[in-house]
C-alpha cells in the first residue's frame, strides 16, 4: 500500500468562523465548499473542514468528541515566521495553546489552536527543506 494521507477532515461547528480562520488566518483558498465542507488544496492532500453535524451523520457516529493526543502542523521556512504566523492565526480567531519557543531537540515553535480547538503546531525546524511546493524533507 503507497504511504499518503489523501484528505484529513476536522469536524467544525461554525462554517463561517472556522473558513475566517483558515482563509484570513493562514491565507488559505478554498478548492471547494458548500453549507456543510469546504476543501482547502494543500500540498500533495486536501484538509477539508466539515459541519460537525453532516460529519457525524457521514461517519455514522453520534457526538464527535472535542480533539484531543494529536496536533497538525504548519512548518515555516524561517525562525522569525512563527512568531507571525501564530500572530495572524491569534487574530484570526485562534487561541494561543502555548508561546513560541525553543524546544530541547531544536528549532522554534508554539500552538494555536483554531475556533473549534484543534490545535496547530507553528514550527521552524533548522533541519528540514521546505521546497517551493511546500513540500517538507525530513531530516535530523
Amino acid at each position: 500500500m503507497q504511504q499518503q494521507i489523501s484528505i484529513i477532515t476536522l469536524g467544525v461547528n461554525d462554517m463561517a468562523v472556522s473558513r475566517g480562520f483558515y482563509v484570513e488566518g493562514f491565507g488559505w483558498s478554498p478548492v471547494f465548499e458548500n453549507d456543510e465542507i469546504i476543501f482547502y488544496q494543500m500540498n500533495g492532500f486536501v484538509l477539508g473542514t466539515f459541519h460537525k453535524p453532516a460529519l457525524e451523520q457521514d461517519m455514522g457516529r453520534k457526538r464527535l468528541s472535542a480533539p484531543g493526543a494529536f496536533s497538525l502542523a504548519h512548518n515555516v521556512p524561517a525562525r522569525e515566521d512563527v512568531d507571525i504566523v501564530m500572530g495572524q492565526l491569534i487574530q484570526a480567531g485562534g487561541r494561543l495553546i502555548r508561546k513560541a519557543d525553543a524546544p530541547p531537540h531544536g528549532g522554534f515553535r508554539g500552538y494555536v489552536a483554531d475556533p473549534d480547538d484543534h490545535a496547530w503546531e507553528i514550527a521552524w525546524n533548522p533541519a528540514w527543506t521546505i521546497d517551493e511546493r511546500g513540500l517538507i524533507t525530513f531530516g535530523v
